[in-house]
């Protein structure tokens, strides 16, 4: 292996799945060469009891298990560990980090949302050129929702982290299988005062592209093509639009949860925090005022793997 090149694994321990990259990073370019993703649901119920439960913590853990071995496998030479939204909400996150460390050796820093927010731009606008303009990405996760708005190849120069989650709002307003029409309509419009509060009209108005990153997205994109399997080269840079995810956003919320997770293109854990997901999405198309965004594969794995070299 060349000196200017390094093996690194990225850990991301989110709240709806803890997901793992491994890739040769070398001159700001990413090789992949293994990622997994499990759905371990770590952020259920912290909004409502402020704590991490006891099945969600185990599932992380033999998750962890797993990717121990791949990471020692693959001869890694740095292992970065990060835990978002979940962990940093429950009053028991460091009790959980405390035991992955002493248990499998991952040192989990829990790091803000406006630093989570920075890695997604990095990875989402690593494909992307700058001549596309004022870029918001937006990354839809269990606990939180990260918006950032900038120029690839610069600093964002906006960024922010929302409590609008996929898990998080899944809890508060979803209460019965199907969901109500009332309850969606409700979570929607908690949704549309979370973002509209969160960024300036006239920042919003700046906007001229949209990237969304995450299971969310991906996921949107494998259903409109009715993906059987996952396939990462049809989702990457899969055009999305309001019309679309307010039709899929009503496909899948018309179903009870044991239909929803037969649905084409739709993992079946993510079947249960799906609807809200969509209904966040849906929001900030319109929030933005934008007639399309794109998907992208690459997020926080491939922004913390792309800065690890910089901070040896």
């Amino acid at each position: 292996m060349s000196p200017s090149r390094e093996r690194v694994a990225v850990v991301d321990l989110g709240s709806n799945t803890t997901r793992l990259l491994i890739a040769d990073v070398r001159d700001g370019e990413i090789s992949e060469l293994d990622r997994r993703t499990q759905i371990t649901a770590l952020g259920q119920g912290v909004d409502a009891s402020g704590r991490l439960g006891d099945e969600a913590i185990e599932r992380v853990v033999g998750a962890l298990s797993d990717y121990r071995g791949a990471i020692d496998h693959a001869e890694v030479e740095r292992t970065v560990a990060v835990a978002t939204s979940a962990v940093r909400d429950a009053a028991n996150g460091d009790d959980l980090r405390a035991r992955l460390r002493d248990e499998l050796g991952f040192d989990v820093r829990t790091i803000a949302g406006e630093e989570e927010a920075r890695l997604t731009f990095l990875g989402a606008t690593s494909r992307r050129t700058p001549e596309v303009g004022p870029t918001m990405v937006i990354d839809i996760g269990g606990g939180s929702t990260e918006l950032v708005i900038g120029v690839a190849g610069q600093d964002p120069s906006f960024v922010v982290s929302t409590q609008a989650g996929s898990v998080r709002q899944t809890d508060r307003h979803l209460d019965h299988d199907p969901p109500r029409q009332a309850e969606l309509s409700e979570l929607r419009r908690d949704v549309r005062t979370i973002l509209t509060e969160a960024v300036p009209l006239a920042l919003r108005g700046s906007v001229r592209a949209g990237i969304a990153v995450a299971g969310t997205a991906t996921s949107l994109a494998a259903i409109d093509q009715e993906l059987d399997p996952y396939d990462p080269e049809r989702v990457e840079g899969y055009e999305l639009d309001p019309a679309s995810c307010e039709r899929m956003l009503a496909m899948l919320a018309a179903l009870p949860l044991a239909e929803r997770e037969r649905v084409p293109g739709l993992e079946p854990a993510r079947a249960p925090t799906i609807v809200a997901g969509v209904a966040i999405l849906v929001e900030a198309l319109r929030t933005f005022g934008l007639e399309s965004l794109v998907v992208s594969e690459a997020d926080i794995l491939h922004g913390a793997a792309l800065r690890a070299p910089a901070e040896s």
